[in-house]
């Protein structure tokens, strides 16, 4: 017999879907990889500029005076209206706040537009407002401005939210997924996968009882105590859609550098391990809302361990592994079995409408 050629894992590569090139699909915005083929293929390829191109959570812009902005927007459709621990408008506003705060910045304003359906409920309505305003007092930004359009009954869902923010990145501080050294400590601010789970729980899919709470938190607070205590952190990064392997995928290619995880590390509440073995799910690619990876250097973890500690958002912090050298822009797992194994990006979709 010939002899089997091996594949290393810079080689490797994890079996893809069709492409599709022709409809947009559900897939489109997994946050994966058919969602970053789109940005590549379409959005970069006309709006492509030395600020957008970073591929950050938020644009960096600098100002005449030497200071600068972080400015970013979103979109918000999730289904249902209502999940335990949350609901749209608190996911419109820390989302935001969260996307400012991955690039370094102190949040100082959003602002929001609304789509109505005809028919929806005034009480719904003033319900995600309020939430809206709550989560907005508690991240200590105000929204300054906003827009309201209404469509057709069966047009919506309700209502889909679209955000923006700005804020202020302080003099001497560079957070960007382009930062990640060989040597770097990877932290995740806490449990995975609470987020998604708790939606598909709102939406009676689990097919049985589940106290899962979404982890939908606004962070700026939090990550602010974190940059105070160390001036060694290079990446900060919320893994929402797509999950933690998803993110950590994206920060590998920024960085042109690899990664490794402890399989024995990561967090994860047994009701959402419970829920991915019955479902067929990996928690590495669910939906987080309130969580943040920090990638530190490593004689600062500790220190930035302890600030996290003290914030009712990162009580559960750890160590979930390091930034390598190679092999080049892949993520590998240590597993409980002493193995090797590849983490890719997210492919397609797992569960769609979650932000």
């Amino acid at each position: 017999m010939p002899e089997q050629e091996s594949i290393s894992f810079t080689e490797a590569r994890c079996p893809v879907p069709l492409s599709h090139n022709e409809k947009i699909v559900m897939g489109h915005g997994s946050g994966g990889k058919m969602s970053h083929d789109l940005i590549r293929r379409l959005f970069y390829r006309c709006f492509n500029n030395p600020i957008l191109s970073v591929g950050d959570d938020a644009g960096v812009l600098d100002l005449e005076n030497g200071g600068k902005l972080a400015f970013c927007t979103d979109s918000h459709t999730v289904l249902p209206l209502f999940f335990p621990g949350g609901d749209i408008g608190k996911l419109a506003v820390c989302g935001t706040v969260n996307d400012l705060a991955m690039v370094g910045a102190i949040p100082k304003a959003l602002t929001t537009a609304f789509i109505l359906e005809e028919g929806l409920d005034m009480t719904v309505l003033a319900d995600v407002v309020a939430s809206m305003q709550s989560a907005a007092e508690e991240a200590a930004v105000q929204i300054v401005a906003g827009d309201t359009k209404v469509v057709e009954k069966g047009k919506t869902d309700g209502m889909f939210i679209s955000t923006s923010g700005i804020g202020v990145i302080p003099p001497g501080r560079n957070i960007s997924g382009r930062n990640a050294q060989p040597g770097d400590i990877i932290i995740l601010t806490g449990t995975m996968g609470d987020h998604g789970i708790a939606v598909l729980s709102a939406r009676g899919q689990l097919g049985f009882e589940s106290e899962v709470k979404s982890d939908v938190a606004p962070l700026a607070k939090m990550i602010e105590d974190v940059l105070r205590a160390s001036s060694q952190v290079h990446v900060l990064r919320d893994p929402t859609r797509g999950g933690v392997a998803t993110t950590l995928n994206e920060i590998a290619q920024q960085s042109n550098v690899g990664m490794v995880l402890q399989e024995g590390k990561l967090p994860i509440r047994p009701s959402v391990q419970a829920a991915c073995e019955m479902l067929g799910f990996d928690a590495l690619y669910l939906a987080n809302e309130g969580k943040a990876i920090i990638i530190v250097g490593k004689e600062d973890a500790e220190r930035v361990l302890e600030a996290l500690s003290l914030s009712p958002y990162g009580k559960e912090a750890v160590i979930i592994g390091e930034v390598v050298k190679n092999p080049v822009r892949r993520v590998l797992m240590k597993t409980a079995y002493k193995s090797t194994r590849i983490v890719d990006m997210l492919a397609g979709e797992i569960l769609p409408r979650i932000c």
